[in-house]
């Protein structure tokens, strides 16, 4: 565990990780975007995480989903770990040379890894590098995202996308949560010794997969 980066050594202990979007009142009464804060839980609830998004009042009012954005992920003692990086990109599947890639850092300043956007006429697929951009994992969706009612599966598969080895659910919340605040609930599950790593950059590709899927969407209905 002393080769960890800082901050990450609780990672190695967890095959689940649960991501709650925090509600704010002001978007949910107004109708008002505001920045993202979620909180990081272990499967008993407790938080290990707490995650802020930062961006322009601009960026979040006319650019919404295809938003940059930098997420920075700091533990309880408020000591930043994990930084989220999405530089503004397409998100149609004409423009297969410009999709979503996200990087991830931990410590911050040193790559952890990345989410890469693959193209597919038909389902939501991605790519997880790490932090020399080879590829290790992918992340296959499927093919209508709206979740009537129940959760949504993005099954985490192995590079020839036969073996799944965890996947990264969208919990259906209820129809005032979907409808009236957008609030996320994620969770992922992955092997226990799946390296820290790219168990960080899962919990980007967390953030990636609610703004491209859900942001603006009445999922609960």
């Amino acid at each position: 565990t002393h080769n960890l980066p800082p901050g990450l050594e609780y990672l190695n202990q967890l095959d689940q990780i649960i991501i709650h979007q925090q509600v704010e009142l002001l978007e949910a009464l107004l109708g008002t975007e505001t920045s993202s804060k979620y909180e990081i839980k272990n499967p008993l609830g407790q938080r290990v995480y707490f995650a802020v998004e930062e961006n322009g009042c601009f960026d979040r009012k006319l650019c919404s989903p295809l938003r940059a954005f930098t997420i920075r992920i700091a533990d309880n003692a408020g000591q930043e770990v994990i930084r989220v990086i999405r530089p503004l990109r397409c998100n149609s599947c004409c423009f297969p040379c410009f999709l979503q890639e996200l990087e991830v850092q931990s410590p911050p300043g040193t790559i952890a890894g990345y989410v890469v956007q693959n193209w597919d006429p038909f389902l939501p697929k991605f790519t997880i590098q790490n932090q020399s951009k080879e590829d290790v994992l992918k992340i296959i969706g499927p093919c209508a995202t709206c979740g009537c009612f129940e959760d949504v599966d993005f099954e985490v598969k192995a590079l020839n996308e036969m073996t799944t080895i965890g996947k990264i659910s969208k919990y259906w919340s209820g129809f005032v949560n979907n409808v009236f605040t957008n609030t996320a609930n994620f969770g992922i599950q992955v092997p226990v010794d799946l390296d820290v790593r790219i168990k960080a950059v899962l919990i980007g590709a967390c953030f990636l997969i609610d703004l491209m899927f859900f942001e603006n969407s009445l999922d609960g209905l």
